[in-house]
């Protein structure tokens, strides 16, 4: 009979994931050689290795591959069956994992974090920032609980709640600020800045300039919204952001606001979760709060 332990699969899967023994055993809050001795045992334990190991970092066998993908499952199942035990406290209590993309997370979060914390005694929360389609991936395994995001994600496994829609504004230099807002047609003309490739919120504003190519292009694209309006500041070009962003980025660069006439772009911001997650009700009782602590920066119209 082969024996081997819950902890040992979750070292395997953090081992698995950063492909390197420091960044793994960090993860997993233990030493990096308390994390060899636990994955050497585990491959005893199934007789078969699990690891290439370089001298830089480790890589998966063929087995290692097909052993992974069936501990995710297993990890998944068994972080549920804490959810399931949550749930039936009628509340959100202890550890609640949320991801967000960073075009949300530092405009939105320490009025929603503020709230949750308010609300639920005992509440852990851990944050996870970064692009859409890693958040979509680590829900789906289990490694997180809900995710607040642009809609729609159109993942047949997620349940999606809209809860609000803000728009885009044009951010230009201050000696713009007298002239006609550029329409989309304009805009394709002019030096805009946009965030990186992988970026949810490029991809909008793509759409709605109505380019025909997303490729990068050299000394116009940036990792955060906060470059791009700084970059503006300097006089390199325009570049569009969303409302909730206005304040905090605009604060302390020398720009311009400007707002486009009806039908504005804009983008719809929703929380997702697994439709198989025990603590749906009380995901969904968070929706609300999230929507009430964006009520509480600024109105916004409701999602169509």
């Amino acid at each position: 009979m082969i024996n081997f332990t819950l902890r040992q699969l979750r070292y395997f899967e953090s081992l698995s994931r950063h492909g390197h023994f420091g960044r793994a055993a960090e993860a997993c809050a233990i030493s990096q050689p308390a994390l060899s001795v636990q994955i050497k045992e585990l491959e005893e334990s199934l007789g078969m290795q699990l690891f290439e190991r370089g001298a830089r970092q480790v890589r998966l066998t063929g087995f290692g591959e097909e052993f992974a993908r069936h501990v995710r499952e297993i990890l998944r199942a068994t972080d549920e069956l804490g959810e399931l035990a949550r749930a039936s406290r009628d509340r959100l209590v202890g550890r609640l994992r949320i991801g967000v993309i960073p075009t949300i997370a530092p405009y939105l979060l320490p009025a929603v974090i503020g709230n949750l914390s308010r609300l639920y005694d005992g509440l852990d929360i851990h944050v996870r920032e970064t692009m859409t389609m890693k958040l979509l991936q680590e829900l789906k395994e289990g490694r997180l609980d809900t995710a607040i995001v642009a809609l729609p994600v159109s993942e047949p496994s997620l349940a999606e709640v809209a809860l609000f829609s803000e728009e885009f504004v044009l951010i230009r230099p201050p000696q713009d600020a007298g002239k006609p807002v550029p329409d989309r047609d304009m805009l394709r003309e002019m030096r805009l800045l946009l965030l990186e490739e992988g970026h949810c919120f490029r991809d909008q504003a793509l759409t709605f300039c109505n380019f025909q190519s997303a490729a990068p292009r050299e000394g116009l694209d940036a990792s955060s919204l906060s470059t791009l309006v700084q970059m503006v500041s300097a006089g390199i070009g325009v570049t569009l952001i969303p409302e909730m962003a206005v304040p905090v980025e605009t604060r302390s660069a020398s720009v311009s606001i400007a707002r486009f006439a009806d039908p504005a772009p804009s983008r719809t911001i929703g929380m997702i979760w697994r439709k198989t997650s025990p603590l749906a009700p009380q995901l969904l009782e968070m929706s609300r709060i999230v929507r009430q602590s964006a009520d509480g920066l600024y109105p916004r119209p409701a999602p169509a």
